[in-house]
């Protein structure tokens, strides 16, 4: 007859197997705050206790029924702690007596086996390991568990719900505000291919509309590139409607004129202009010279 494992020893395992269960399957990591979670823990840990009540029945009929030399092996191997079994079933070694008993008869030329139990705890792990592979592998096939894609867009909506609370209570750009950020430029540029690479062409070199790229424009409103760039997404051209007033109808904010007014300084100022052989539109208007381009 074996001693039965602590009933506290369950009650772990089986707060540790919930915890994994909501892991991997409730929505938010917020379920510890939720009273399901708790009812579930607490009806689990009551049938553990009545399986224990009912376990202790059967242990003494069982215990009544054995000799009184069983009877005191059975109570030396309970008072042992848990643990300690644990311990000693990995790592005691048996004595010469206990290894007799468990002694395989098919030796060879000397060498004989033993019959050694499994360690409780590899048994343990190797079991956990089953169910834990089990769970797993439910949860990433039918839920988002685990899947990169599904938390990288999770990510994504967060990301941008803040940046649009942000926006929405961050000061308004305009012409008087806007000013020029490097780290601008990348967004810039991918706003530029949304709105404007149509008419201006990749990089702007021009096509439809003027090659953005030379020192040669139409309009020349302000002083300096960046915040005439920015006038002209405003308030468009007034010789060309086609370059319409992006701003103020609403297609584009005000901070996103100032990204794509640092693509376009960036462009201008920064690299190499494309020329008509490279595949650029030809100069029109005249010639500038800008003056404090980087504001």
């Amino acid at each position: 007859m074996k001693t039965r494992t602590p009933i506290s020893i369950y009650i772990i395992v089986t707060v540790g197997l919930t915890v994994m269960a909501f892991e991997m399957f409730a929505h938010d990591s917020g379920y510890f705050s939720s009273p399901f979670f708790w009812a579930l823990l607490l009806i689990a840990t009551i049938l553990l206790l009545i399986m224990n009540s009912i376990g202790d029945l059967v242990e003494n009929e069982k215990f009544s029924r054995l000799s009184s030399y069983e009877k005191q092996e059975y109570l030396r191997d309970k008072s042992t702690p848990y643990f300690q079994k644990l311990w000693n079933s990995a790592f005691k070694k048996q004595s010469q007596t206990e290894e007799k008993d468990i002694l395989i008869d098919h030796g060879f030329d000397g060498i004989t086996e033993l019959d050694n139990s499994l360690p409780k705890w590899w048994i343990g792990l190797f079991y956990f390991g089953i169910i834990f592979c089990a769970v797993y592998m439910l949860a990433f096939a039918f839920t988002d568990y685990a899947h990169p894609d599904a938390e990288y867009d999770k990510e994504t909506k967060v990301m941008l719900a803040s940046i649009e609370e942000y926006e929405k209570n961050a000061p308004t750009i305009n012409l008087e505000t806007a000013k020029y950020s490097a780290d601008n430029i990348a967004e810039g540029e991918q706003l530029f291919k949304t709105n404007c690479v149509t008419c201006h062409g990749d990089g702007g070199k021009g096509g439809i509309g003027p090659n953005l790229t030379d020192t040669y424009w139409i309009n020349i409103k302000e002083k300096s590139l960046f915040k005439n760039v920015f006038w002209m997404l405003e308030n468009g051209s007034p010789n060309n409607p086609a370059m319409r007033p992006f701003v103020k109808e609403g297609t584009i904010t005000g901070r996103d004129a100032e990204k794509i007014a640092a693509y376009v300084y960036h462009i201008n100022q920064e690299t190499t202009p494309i020329t008509v052989t490279q595949g650029g539109a030809a100069p029109q208007g005249e010639e500038v010279k800008w003056e404090n381009n980087n504001q």
